[in-house]
């Protein structure tokens, strides 16, 4: 694949990417590595380091992985219209995960991108629903502005492979322009280039960050489970040799 996260170097992805919120903290890694949270507690032994002020949004790591904490001020980002799609479904709208698993293989294959990345924008973009709609306008699984989806050939953004196809197609792109630059392409296809380029970055705004941090954190999350399932098989294969010839 033209473009993968090493699973070891997740928080050095997302040290400068989660901004601060009110009562904020950077929490200081063994690694060398700052990452940004809103607030941290340790639960069962592991220390959990929330992204927002909720606590359904977090990374956890050990206690070994963290030096110490220090808070820091306020940066709010500039208000801005949210991006984030509505997750309402319901029966005609729902896409079955084996389907929805074959569009993204095939539109991983054509350009060359790892199907787990592109799964992991579809969850951080629309939850799986081809029908949402955000509030800025953006529609369907992988949420595509009408210009973008008119540049890219997409005809019908609430038809599942279509949107996919224009999506994917739209983050190579991204990805091309930014050199492969994983960070910045998200940041990008949340925020739009001009606001990379404009900052020559990753954009001071809130969501766009926190948006990065989830789809980096999720796409590590999956390869890690695809690693680890790999192992078993061939650990279970390797079994079944041993015992065959017992």
């Amino acid at each position: 694949m033209r473009i993968g996260v090493q699973l070891g170097v997740a928080a050095a992805a997302l040290a400068a990417l989660i901004p601060a919120a009110r009562a904020a903290e950077v929490a200081a890694l063994s690694n060398g590595f700052t990452l940004r949270c809103d607030h941290h507690a340790l639960v069962e032994g592991h220390v959990r380091l929330y992204l927002t002020t909720g606590d359904d949004n977090y990374i956890e790591l050990g206690s070994d992985e963290i030096k110490g904490f220090e808070q820091v001020p306020d940066q709010r980002a500039p208000a801005r219209a949210p991006l984030a799609a509505s997750r309402e479904l319901n029966a005609s709208t729902k896409l079955a995960a084996a389907d929805l698993g074959e569009m993204l293989a095939a539109a991983g294959h054509e350009h060359n991108l790892d199907v787990d990345l592109l799964a992991s924008v579809v969850k951080a973009e629309s939850g799986g629903n081809p029908r949402a709609v955000s509030r800025a306008g953006a529609r369907g699984l992988m949420q595509l502005m009408p210009l973008t989806a008119a540049d890219f050939g997409v005809d019908d953004s609430f038809k599942p492979g279509e949107n996919v196809r224009g999506g994917s197609a739209y983050l190579d792109t991204l990805l091309a322009r930014y050199h492969d630059n994983l960070a910045l392409a998200l940041a990008a296809y949340n925020a739009g280039p001009e606001a990379v380029d404009r900052f020559h970055g990753i954009p001071p705004y809130r969501e766009t960050r926190v948006y990065v941090a989830r789809v980096i954190h999720e796409f590590n999350r999956r390869v890690l489970a695809r690693h680890e399932e790999g192992a078993r098989r061939a650990q279970s294969s390797m079994s079944s040799n041993v015992r065959a010839f017992q």
